[in-house]
């Protein structure tokens, strides 16, 4: 990739806007915000269009269900496709599956049409996400120099943060004052077709794969991978174990109405307090010197989030639950910052597609696992317990990790 960039500057000063001085990252960072922003709204909308025809809870754990699937099932042949085939004509095929989607739904939504149409919409898109995720995780490390992948993810982190806050936001004004939510799977088509757009600006540095037959060995590279990289494998298992047991966000709505009693305006900044505490965190990352102790750094991360989520399990002040949950986020965004630049900087360009494949199946299960796990807690021993001992759970992971990998402890620098 021709380098259009000011030259790095001296190792002895940190400049926080390493990554934006690139003009591919410009690129790729404002695509993929309008996509993520796009993305919120087309989840705000099928959620509250299915409520609102069929005011089942079971119909909009469905949605999660049906777009989950498909990442378990087809993320490993994903991975293959994504490291033997032109990246960037993979994203095209599955961003413009999106964009046929997203209008289908808009359609569907004028129509009233059937129900099932609805989901069969949405698991063609978790088709079309579990091979976009492989591709699209090999376009950053093409934009910027190894030196500047720290500040990539963290930047990335932060405009994706935004993105979860303004998206759901702007849809929620958007359907106040149109009474309907047809427009925002519209909006959601454009967001993609924008990507899309900018995607064909990027000129990014050129990667030879070498062509390999799909094979079940070739599937498995990626798992094998993994497995035997200690430092990535403890980072994987800490976000795994982390989501599955820290599971405060998914009983949100038990918080508001039976313990806090703010209702849904309460409910509403409860929802957003960890995106704000992500998106705080991140941009003084950004201005941070670079880690000398990242292992520690991320054991540290996780731990604070199972503290701050028993403290949040406990508390009966909603000023102070925001607080905690601001925290939660906050820790969340350091561990997502070291462990995706893990993923950068351990991973050849010839094997990322099939270990962010794997990456995937575990953050995809591990979310709709957690939230299961939270309720199935709840509803036997109450959200207290299912919240608190969630976040012991958290730590006592974190202790395991820490002497189960000392690769994590020894980690220094990214």
């Amino acid at each position: 990739m021709a380098d259009d960039s000011p030259p790095d500057p001296p190792t002895a000063s940190h400049d926080p806007y390493t990554a934006l001085r690139f003009r591919d990252f410009r690129f790729l960072l404002t695509g993929s915000f309008i996509s993520s922003f796009g993305g919120q709204m087309l989840s705000f909308a099928i959620s509250w269009e299915l409520w609102l025809r069929t005011h089942s809870t079971f119909a909009l754990g469905l949605v999660g269900l049906v777009q989950v699937i498909p990442v378990i099932l087809f993320s490993l042949p994903a991975g293959h496709v994504a490291d033997q085939f032109n990246r960037r004509r993979i994203l095209y095929c599955t961003q413009s599956v999106m964009v046929a989607c997203a209008l289908a739904l808009g359609l569907l939504s004028y129509l009233e049409g059937p129900l099932w149409l609805i989901y069969a919409c949405l698991l063609v898109i978790g088709i079309a996400r579990a091979f976009n995720g492989p591709a699209s995780s090999t376009l950053l490390p093409q934009t910027v120099p190894e030196s500047a992948y720290t500040s990539a993810v963290t930047w990335s982190s932060s405009t994706w943060q935004f993105a979860s806050i303004a998206g759901p936001a702007a849809a929620g004004l958007l359907v106040a004052a149109l009474d309907q939510v047809t427009l925002l799977y519209f909006l959601d088509a454009l967001a993609v077709l924008t990507f899309l757009v900018l995607l064909g600006f990027m000129k990014g540095r050129q990667v030879a794969l070498p062509r390999k037959t799909a094979t079940l060995a070739s599937l498995k590279e990626g798992v094998r991978f993994i497995r035997n990289t200690k430092v990535l494998l403890a980072a994987i298992t800490l976000d795994m174990f982390a989501v599955l047991s820290g599971g405060a966000v998914a009983l949100l709505p038990v918080y508001a109405t039976d313990i806090l009693q703010v209702g849904a305006s309460g409910l509403g900044v409860m929802r957003t307090a960890p995106s704000v505490g992500a998106l705080l965190m991140a941009f003084a990352l950004a201005h941070l010197p670079p880690m000398r102790q990242a292992g520690k750094a991320l054991l540290w991360a996780v731990a604070g989030f199972g503290a701050a989520t028993i403290v949040f399990g406990v508390s009966e002040s909603f000023v102070l639950s925001v607080v905690m949950l601001a925290l939660l986020g906050a820790m969340d965004s350091i561990s997502v910052v070291i462990r995706s630049t893990l993923m950068l900087t351990k991973v050849p360009d010839e094997m990322r597609g099939r270990a962010s494949a794997v990456n995937g199946i575990f953050i995809s299960t591990s979310n709709e696992l957690g939230g299961f796990e939270s309720g199935a807690v709840a509803a036997l021993w109450g959200p207290v317990f299912a919240v608190v001992s969630g976040g012991i759970g958290t730590i006592v992971v974190v202790v395991l990790v820490a002497r189960l990998w000392p690769e994590m402890r020894q980690l220094k620098t990214l």
